[in-house]
């Protein structure tokens, strides 16, 4: 792989914890493993608890530990918030309106920094940032090549492909889908992922098993297949 190729994915899910801090920091440490210099950036992070004066998520935590460049913690999470809340709730109680452009420019400044950006959202596609403004804005402002994580339990498909077709209507390029096991009895788990295989008007990235799936994540190549 080349070192001077630049490129940044915005990661998205069918709904709130299907995986997509996992299948972020995976992105970025295999793209680190290629020799390349990968920072993840959550943009807006709920839940964080506070360390050394200052709020930080697990999720960002899991991003930092992924990343081979050091970048500022304010550029890699603009917004942190302490509820485990609705992004946009919890931005009104504590008095804030998340803002798109310094979310723009704090990425801008990692991509100048780095080989590849991986931007994990919040939520799934929909989830809100303010009265007007969604996830779905977010990632049409950074303009980004969108990865979708198919939590795969029952009612999937349907999430799957009304997340891609709302992908594709706000003119933005599905670069592929991520099947993850969240539900370890999931009936028909092989019919439903063939379905989707079928259906989804993207490339398919590969599976992530439920059993352990700290340890088993790492077998799933997901670069290979979307770095050509």
């Amino acid at each position: 792989m080349s070192s001077n190729r630049q490129q940044a994915w915005f990661v998205t899910g069918t709904d709130t914890g299907v995986g997509k801090t996992m299948v972020s920091s995976m992105l970025v440490r295999q793209f680190a493993a290629r020799g390349l210099r990968s920072v993840g950036m959550k943009p807006v992070a709920s839940g964080c608890e506070r360390r050394d004066g200052r709020l930080i998520s697990e999720d960002v935590t899991q991003l930092l530990a992924a990343s081979n460049v050091d970048l500022p913690l304010s550029d890699i999470n603009p917004y942190a918030f302490e509820p485990a809340i609705a992004p946009h709730i919890a931005a009104k109680q504590a008095g804030v309106r998340i803002d798109l452009e310094p979310i723009a420019a704090a990425f801008r400044r990692l991509q100048a920094q780095a080989n590849v950006v991986i931007v994990e959202g919040a939520g799934g596609f929909y989830v809100p940032l303010d009265e007007q403004h969604d996830m779905a804005d977010l990632a049409a402002k950074l303009g980004l090549p969108v990865i979708l994580v198919v939590g795969m339990r029952l009612g999937c498909i349907n999430h799957a492909l009304l997340t891609a077709e709302a992908i594709r209507q706000r003119g933005l390029t599905l670069a592929g889908w991520v099947a993850n096991q969240v539900d370890p009895g999931m009936a028909m788990l092989e019919d439903n992922l063939q379905t989707l295989k079928q259906r989804m008007p993207s490339i398919y990235l590969g599976f992530i098993p439920w059993q352990d799936q700290a340890s088993t994540a790492e077998d799933t190549d997901i670069v290979s297949v979307l770095w050509k």
